[in-house]
């Protein structure tokens, strides 16, 4: 589990600050806005760092890259894709946001020093957050696999028509869902397409799935929080509409018949760093305009 607000982050501390931490620099190069804050960062820590990656492309492999900390700049989208490049190997990162509501990517371009400031004297807290880990079995032998931090999502692949999703969880059979999609939502992507389904916002440092249909045929049909270590299977016994898997919003991957979806806790976790007394709920009340308009930036 997570730190909870407030908690001191004891064991999950960066090395010591008489050592130089080997710092990763990602973020989506393809945005002029992005390209520049990117130069100022490295201005800014390149005397007292090991930058050992620079990658504004998102595509250098980080599998072997040996780093205590990342700082990606861009939107939450970029962090989706800077967690899905470090794969197993992940470490905690800063995200800088230049992008909208950033609820992963929390610091402002304008108070970049500050929180660098910040986390070198220590006041910064971890978060453990939960991934999921998605097999596509094709024949019974595995096909694809992907990580996950948001969401894993069954859509129909021509945006149109009824999916009756089969959804199994420890072997049980839960429910046949007649439904536009199922989304496998973690408590991080609880407040990405889960929320605009209408299901609930879960603290970004438990470990829980959200099972939620996307405009389901039945009224009775809620979504349901479960626990994160048990083995969720989707099947789509008919495709007569089409079907894809959807990772994150960005790795779609078309079904065949009878694919049988494998979806379980992954045994990495993603690692946020939250600095200067960041909350939960604060992020809430200013993300999500609880105290009017949403705040883009």
């Amino acid at each position: 589990m997570g730190l909870s607000d407030g908690e001191t982050p004891a064991g999950r501390r960066l090395p010591p600050t008489d050592k130089a931490w080997r710092v990763m620099i990602l973020g989506a190069g393809d945005k002029l806005p992005v390209r520049e804050e990117a130069d100022h960062v490295r201005r800014l820590i390149h005397d007292e760092t090991n930058i050992v990656a620079f990658d504004l492309n998102f595509e250098q492999s980080l599998s072997e890259t040996k780093a205590d900390l990342a700082i990606v700049l861009g939107g939450d989208g970029s962090i989706l894709r800077a967690a899905r490049q470090m794969g197993t190997r992940q470490v905690p990162v800063l995200g800088i946001n230049l992008g909208k509501l950033g609820f992963l990517a929390n610091v402002s371009p304008e108070n970049v020093e500050d929180a660098w400031q910040t986390l070198r004297d220590g006041d910064y807290v971890i978060k453990d957050c939960l991934m999921l880990n998605c097999q596509i079995y094709r024949k019974g032998k595995l096909f694809a696999q992907e990580l996950a931090l948001n969401e894993i999502a069954l859509l129909s692949s021509l945006g149109q028509g009824i999916l009756d999703i089969e959804l199994y969880v420890d072997e049980e059979h839960a429910t046949t869902y007649s439904c536009d999609g199922l989304l496998l939502s973690t408590p991080v992507g609880s407040t990405a397409h889960n929320l605009s389904a209408g299901g609930p916002i879960i603290r970004q440092d438990l470990h829980a799935v959200v099972i939620s249909p996307i405009s389901p045929h039945t009224l009775t049909v809620r979504p349901v929080v479960d626990r994160a270590d048990r083995i969720y299977e989707l099947m789509v016994p008919s495709l007569k509409n089409g079907a894809a898997l959807v990772a994150d919003g960005q790795i779609v991957i078309p079904l065949g018949p009878e694919d049988r979806v494998r979806v379980t806790q992954a045994k990495a976790c993603f690692q946020m760093i939250e600095v200067g007394g960041q909350t939960y709920y604060r992020t809430l009340r200013d993300k999500l305009g609880w105290r009017g308009q949403p705040n883009y930036r």
